[in-house]
């Protein structure tokens, strides 16, 4: 009998194959799928409730909507792959260990110096999501990472409950807490999206979902 393929799987192997060799100009070097596949071993942990192949895929979704805005849509992609490569909800430390992944797993898979120093800024930059002006590299992965905060209300509501799901070691009257204090941080911000495409269609229905979050625990 012939092995189950699993279609997702192998659609996130294609666009990292594809973004890998784009990123490093079509050099003769090492073959992408070994370090696209230990990505995806990473991103389909069991401790993942919401950070899974399914965040990834969306933010890869929204960056292809914002990559006109990008001044390399190219290492954007990479950097998604890796901004969430090593994730422990229980640590704090998972962004710059991430970037450490890319930082060593880049170069032998065949990138610049340069350019792998970019994602890696790009990576360490999702600790803030807060990109300075004229970062639009930097500007397109924060957009697309926050994106889900725009999505409509089942998703939004999806996302809320598996990110309580990864944060299941948290008592509910701390998480709510915890929860509460990043909400109002979020909606205290001038802007949530840097980009024109972001800023037209994501804020407004993004801070109505945080609102409502807000409201409902009752914090």
């Amino acid at each position: 009998m012939a092995a189950m393929t699993d279609p997702v799987h192998d659609e996130l192997l294609h666009r990292w194959h594809t973004t890998l060799l784009a990123a490093r100009d079509g050099a003769p070097l090492p073959d992408p799928r070994p370090y696209g596949e230990n990505l995806l071993a990473r991103w389909a942990e069991p401790q993942r409730r919401y950070h899974t192949t399914a965040h990834l895929t969306a933010v890869l979704d929204h960056i292809d909507t914002l990559a006109a805005y990008a001044e390399d849509p190219e290492l954007v992609r990479l950097a998604a792959w890796f901004h969430d490569a090593v994730y422990r909800p229980d640590r704090s430390e998972n962004e710059e260990r991430s970037a450490a992944l890319a930082e060593r797993a880049l170069p032998e898979a065949g990138l610049s110096a340069d350019a792998t120093a970019e994602v890696a800024r790009l990576v360490r930059l999702t600790v803030t999501h807060d990109p300075r002006p004229g970062d639009r590299n930097g500007a397109v992965l924060c957009d697309a990472d926050l994106a889900v905060l725009a999505a409509g209300s089942d998703t939004y509501g999806g996302y809320a409950r598996a990110v309580r799901e990864e944060y299941a070691f948290v008592p509910d009257d701390a998480f709510r807490a915890g929860r509460s204090d990043v909400l109002r941080h979020l909606l205290g911000l001038p802007r949530l999206f840097r980009t024109p495409h972001g800023e037209a269609e994501w804020e407004k229905p993004a801070r109505l979902n945080l609102a409502a979050e807000l409201e409902r625990l009752g914090m």
